[in-house]
């Protein structure tokens, strides 16, 4: 139904599958605890949905999934510098029954590629995806994980499990770019069978960087609480190992009580949000800068933006107001930034400060068209605008909605 329900706002798509099911705003507002009034309002678009615990709740209801309600495009919509159809091309490879009987890799005609060659792969492909190149990541996927699997099944002793540990990294990157479509089942899939390889490897930094794959994915489906405790559990596989840890370490771990963060304020958990991120704080003290280790992009300033993130998802947006655009961002990469951006945007739109908000906006674009085109925030957003707009829009306005394909 995406293709019909892509150009309504989220109040007018909740509307539109309500009709669907046959079911009365009164029949769903009970179902959500919530008033008569306030659905009408919602789906008339007098209230802005800005916290997905929220909408998580409305798609249970209406029994279809958090995506269906957000409207995320798929990248076959609008792939980059090629005409391929990148996305089931991902799909088939991480669906391949050959990854699942991994014996029949063994009559590949060509050499499995040396492990440094393979880490190399892997660390290009994760720069692509910290630079919202996209299309790049996801054209370049699919044979980055034919070949990971090639070294597995080669490879023995103590290389079999550094290739393991290096197809759990390739599968991590594959999920966070299919969070980052929209593709939850796809990106559940391949979180949870890079954990597998992940385990295989024995490697704790490995290990853990897959647990906040699988954090991010259950985010994605709307299992907050499940993310949430998962954080807790990945902590204390790593206790013994924080009293003198490596950097390497030291950020995965903190990425992961950050993640655990916004799963706890979708779940409406102040308390855990906020333990969650003192204890990411601490960490990035003791990292003692901002730095990529493990492509986390870990240290105070990520602490702070998702400070501003969770603040957000709280509806307290005051707090986001103060810190967010004063928040220098720009020794981060650019999927970082521009992640910022967005939610500045949203921010000041909450405080219907729409120029400021398009301001923001504008400015993320510039850094990564693809991620804002992509992104489901920036893309209701100027759908709100636009149906705000008592008079004729601005031109800036018309010309971002074109680009997004809103307008």
């Amino acid at each position: 139904m995406r293709g019909i329900t892509d150009h309504l706002t989220i109040g007018e798509r909740i509307a539109w599958y309500r009709r669907r099911r046959g079911m009365s705003q009164e029949v769903l507002a009970g179902l959500v605890g919530r008033t008569t009034d306030w659905l009408s309002k919602v789906e008339n678009d007098r209230i802005e949905l800005d916290r997905l615990s929220v909408i998580k709740n409305l798609a249970v209801a209406l029994d279809v999934s958090l995506g269906d309600l957000l409207a995320e495009p798929s990248l076959l919509d609008w792939t980059p510098d090629s005409g391929d159809r990148t996305v089931p091309a991902l799909r088939a490879a991480i669906t391949d029954y050959r990854q699942l009987a991994p014996i029949a890799v063994l009559v590949e005609a060509h050499e499995p590629p040396p492990l440094h060659e393979l880490r190399r792969d892997i660390a290009d492909v994760w720069q692509a995806y910290q630079n919202s190149r996209y299309g790049l990541v996801i054209r370049r996927l699919p044979p980055l994980l034919a070949e990971a699997h090639h070294a597995v099944a080669s490879c023995t002793g103590d290389d079999r499990a550094r290739a393991e540990g290096l197809l759990g990294q390739a599968y991590h990157a594959a999920a966070t770019i299919l969070v980052k479509i929209g593709e939850t089942d796809l990106a559940w899939v391949a979180a949870e069978r890079g954990l597998t390889y992940a385990h295989n490897s024995a490697d704790k930094v490995v290990i853990s960087s897959l647990l906040r794959s699988v954090t991010h994915a259950l985010v994605a489906n709307g299992r907050f609480d499940a993310a949430s405790q998962l954080t807790a559990d990945a902590a204390g596989l790593l206790r013994d190992e924080l009293a003198d840890p490596t950097p390497e370490l030291l950020s995965v771990y903190g990425t992961q009580l950050l993640s655990g963060a916004m799963a706890a304020a979708r779940a409406d958990d102040r308390a855990t949000t906020r333990a969650y991120l003192d204890q990411a704080e601490e960490a990035a003290r003791r990292l003692g800068g901002d730095a990529n280790h493990v492509w986390t992009a870990f240290g105070p300033t990520n602490v702070a933006i998702h400070r501003v993130a969770t603040a957000i998802e709280l509806g307290d947006i005051q707090v986001a107001i103060d810190l967010g655009p004063a928040l220098d961002t720009s020794a981060l990469p650019i999927e970082r930034r521009a992640r910022h951006g967005i939610a500045v945007a949203q921010a000041y739109s909450m405080w219907n400060r729409t120029d400021e908000a398009l301001d923001a906006i504008l400015q993320a674009e510039r850094l990564a068209p693809e991620q804002i085109r992509q992104h489901y925030l920036s893309r209701q957003l100027v759908l709100r605008w636009m149906r705000r707009q008592k008079g004729k829009p601005s031109r800036r306005l018309v010309d971002l909605a074109r680009r997004l394909h809103l307008a």
